[in-house]
């Protein structure tokens, strides 16, 4: 019988890596916040709909709780710095879009700001809290997404994702992304036979 090569952990959550990204909230300057959050992804295609799990002593809970609408920023490594001090500093103490430099600016769909350095901005509109321990789920429906122009192909219109150079995190600290291995079903695509010379 071979060793075993794994050991048991505690449960917790190891679903590494994960986006880091600035939930914007408030539906005036005054109000206006912005902190970090990785406990972030996708639920459904159509609609499109998409969740973060916030805990509730958070400053932003109450107030996207009021508004139902926030916006989530995808970070990248000009970004990096602003990201983790929003994490780990408070809207209560600190008006963050003055302290990071981060510049706030009124979006199309929803009634809080998005965050004019960021690659793509995604508006949404909550549906649904769920409360679920330590954090509570706010499910949204994505109303409106916004890009930054210079990184869309004006041939193909295409979205450049990898030049934005997004980041990540992993298990408590902060990563840029890898070297593309693959793409969508490149597993099972049929091989070009190479021409005769």
């Amino acid at each position: 019988m071979s060793k075993e090569s794994h050991v048991s952990w505690k449960p917790g959550n190891m679903i590494y890596p994960l986006p880091a990204v600035l939930i914007s909230c408030g539906s005036t300057p005054e109000e206006y916040n912005l902190f970090t959050v990785s406990w972030v992804g996708t639920i459904c295609t159509n609609p499109p709909m998409c969740y973060i799990s916030v805990r509730p002593e958070r400053h932003s809970y109450d107030i996207i709780k009021r508004n139902m609408e926030f916006v989530i920023n995808l970070t990248n490594e000009d970004m990096a710095h602003a990201t983790d001090w929003c994490g780990v500093r408070s809207g209560r103490d600190y008006n963050k879009f003055e302290e990071t430099k981060l510049q706030p600016c009124v979006s199309q769909v929803v009634n809080a700001p998005y965050v004019k350095q960021a690659p793509v901005s995604i508006e949404c509109r909550v549906k649904e809290i769920i409360a679920l321990g330590s954090h509570d789920m706010f499910i949204a429906e994505v109303v409106n997404v916004l890009a930054d122009s210079k990184y869309i192909d004006p041939e193909t219109g295409e979205f450049k994702l990898r030049d934005a150079k997004l980041i990540a995190y992993s298990h408590g600290r902060y990563q840029k992304l890898g070297e593309e291995i693959g793409k969508f079903g490149w597993s099972v695509a049929k091989k070009k036979k190479a021409k005769r010379k």
